[in-house]
């Protein structure tokens, strides 16, 4: 097969693969030579061979056997001397602007969201420390520890903490020069000067940063070329005493796929861990947002107990919440009522449902009989002994708390007690809790296991 031919066969995949897949993956691809049914193609890296060959080598193969029909495979390689082949060409005018500073100060890959800044981040126990790491980064004085790395859940705050940061950076250090930008987004400039033959313009502008911020770093495991490139960035960056903030939805050690020596560089910082909200932490979040929409919805009344209502109801994700409370106020708007009981449960009907706590009572007992190294019967049995009658409260309480039975129902399922001993139990755990630290972090643990 002539080049030529693998020209024409190339608008052919275009067609076929869109122009977005083409652009990133055929058009790098280079026809070399064919030999023995086998054509040899060269790429301008391992991952993105390996990633042709993975999804488009079936397509290509049977386009290429329109053409010359003895071909059987196809192999692509990254030719020996790329390097001196490819000389890098300066930079065009669009990559040079790129790599200067923005008029106020962030290079911004993904642009900041106004709202998130460290005034509208609600602080509570769960989140405090990782509040003050981030607040600490943000004064942009010396670099006291590096990456700072948050990880944590779907809406615990990591990228609203991303984002904070970089909004005071820009109001305290308007010189420098901080690039804030996805693990997703880093990949594709990747590609995309691999593709264009301009690394050197890459590796320009990545490692000329004060201040590089990437945000869910879990995206790169499991690709070779990117965290390759990534780790060399992030050696040459900490060698210069540059800044480094990173965000994943796990620990760096639990990421798969993530390379032993890119885990270790992430493991030489602060690692902050952002865990799921409490009852408290999300109320606050809710009066917060309560306040902030008081201007766009003027003399709409809120009746006593739904933001309570909602804290309860709606306990793994900080975004559903927030967007529950958006449309309760645009639905109450619209039909003109204050936003009661009523009008809260028909509204976020499908809310509530999906949010339900699916936790059961016999679930609850395990894990606290567990905590406690009791077995299961003496917490269920009759005995008044302390060292079961408190675990026994506590896990009254977290039934009270985490499912939707009565305390009747609770009452059976511990041994047949009447509803007055679970509701004597619920009170008792929730005075003790104020006072008791070791109580108040039992019921944390228990609280984040069973809600898993």
């Amino acid at each position: 097969m002539t080049k030529e031919q693998w020209g024409q066969l190339r608008k052919r995949l275009l067609k076929t693969v869109g122009q977005n897949n083409y652009t990133t993956w055929i058009e790098p691809i280079e026809f070399r030579s064919q030999k023995d049914g086998v054509a040899f193609f060269d790429v301008p890296t391992n991952f993105l061979g390996n990633y042709v060959s993975q999804n488009f080598a079936d397509l290509i193969l049977h386009e290429l056997k329109s053409e010359v029909p003895d071909v059987r495979r196809l192999t692509f390689s990254v030719p020996a001397n790329v390097q001196t082949q490819r000389p890098a060409p300066a930079p065009a005018e669009d990559t040079a602007a790129e790599a200067k500073p923005a008029a106020n100060g962030v290079l911004n890959t993904a642009p900041l969201d106004q709202r998130f800044t460290f005034d509208s981040f609600v602080v509570g126990k769960p989140n405090e420390l990782a509040h003050a790491a981030a607040r600490r980064v943000a004064e942009g004085g010396p670099v006291t520890f590096n990456p700072l790395f948050l990880y944590g859940g779907v809406g615990l705050g990591k990228t609203h903490l991303m984002h904070a940061i970089a909004h005071e950076l820009q109001q305290r250090k308007p010189e420098l020069n901080v690039l804030y930008l996805s693990a997703e987004q880093f990949m594709y400039r990747f590609v995309q000067a691999l593709r264009d033959r301009k690394m050197m313009d890459f590796k320009e502008i990545f490692r000329s940063v004060d201040v590089l911020m990437v945000d869910d770093v879990q995206f790169i495991a499991g690709k070779d070329s990117t965290q390759e490139e990534f780790f060399h960035t992030f050696n040459a960056l900490v060698d210069q005493n540059k800044q480094i903030i990173i965000s994943a939805d796990r620990a760096p050690g639990e990421i798969k796929d993530l390379e032993d020596r890119v885990k270790s560089r992430l493991q030489c910082g602060l690692i902050v861990d952002l865990h799921p909200t409490d009852y408290e932490l999300r109320l606050g979040i809710l009066q917060s947002k309560v306040e902030a929409q008081r201007a766009n919805y003027p003399g709409l009344v809120i009746k006593d107990g739904v933001l309570e209502f909602l804290a309860h109801r709606i306990s793994t994700n900080v975004r559903v919440l927030e967007g529950a409370l958006t449309r309760l106020f645009a639905f109450a708007s619209l039909v003109g009522r204050e936003i009661d009981m009523e009008l809260t449960q028909n509204c976020l009907s499908d809310v509530l449902r999906a949010s339900e706590r699916k936790i059961t009572v016999e679930e609850i007992q395990r894990k606290v009989s567990d905590h406690y190294n009791i077995r299961l019967s003496d917490m269920i049995g009759p005995k008044r002994l302390r060292s079961y009658a408190r675990p026994r409260q506590v896990a009254m309480y977290l039934c009270k708390q985490l499912t939707s039975r009565s305390l009747p129902e609770i009452g059976r399922r511990f041994g047949g007690r009447d509803h007055t001993t679970v509701m004597h139990g619920v009170k008792r755990i929730e005075e003790l809790k104020q006072n008791d630290g070791q109580i108040a972090e039992d019921l944390e643990l228990l609280r984040r296991a069973l809600e898993a």
